[in-house]
């Protein structure tokens, strides 16, 4: 089983990805992100590393929901494939920032490879607003992310919002961060974790 938890920047998706795997003792599948070699340059120039940022995640996200695919037990993802396509990769083109040439290039080939896997059993959704993110964001301090423009972290919210409306690919389940903290409050933590249970069990 495949289970993907999907947010903007700074919503808590690897927070929650390694909370439910210690709990359910499920297999965590990291997004790589300290050794992304383009993350850096990308905050700084965001244009010029665009495309090249877009690949490598594209890349490195078509080979873990390959290797998902091949594991026996529960598998939860911290981000999809599909916030690639749907929402990073749209709002630098929107933005100015990807060309239409590279976005045209990016999304032919995500579409070879979205043809290729299966969508996650169950994504779940870490929904939060601009201050919240922004606010963890700062708390988390990584130098790489002091640079992050706040238009581009709205434009990703309202991709994710409208990704979200439309999602039809599976079994979905949405999470408020910024009235559920379910990383300092055991309460809201077990809410999360009844609220995954009636998903997967087909309770609601």
């Amino acid at each position: 089983m495949h289970i993907a938890v999907a947010g903007n920047i700074g919503s808590g998706k690897t927070t929650l990805t390694r909370m439910l795997a210690e709990h359910y003792k499920w297999t965590p599948k990291y997004e790589s992100v300290d050794y992304n070699p383009y993350l850096s340059d990308f905050y700084n120039d965001m244009e010029r590393w665009s495309f090249n940022i877009q690949i490598y995640f594209l890349n490195k996200r078509f080979l873990d929901v390959v290797e998902i695919g091949k594991h026996e037990d529960i598998v939860i993802q911290d981000r999809s494939i599909y916030e690639d396509a749907r929402i990073f990769a749209p709002n630098l083109h929107e933005m100015g920032l990807m060309s239409t040439r590279d976005f045209e290039n990016y999304s032919s080939l995500f579409s070879l490879m979205a043809s290729l896997v299966k969508a996650p059993d169950l994504l779940i959704y870490l929904r939060g607003s601009i201050p919240h993110l922004v606010g963890n964001i700062q708390k988390r301090g990584r130098e790489y992310e002091s640079s992050i423009r706040l238009d581009y972290l709205k434009g990703l919210n309202a991709l994710y919002e409208k990704w979200i409306d439309e999602y039809q690919d599976g079994k979905l389940l949405v999470i408020d961060v910024d009235k559920l903290n379910f990383e300092s409050n055991p309460e809201d933590f077990s809410s999360v974790c009844d609220r995954i249970e009636a998903q997967l069990n087909g309770i609601f």
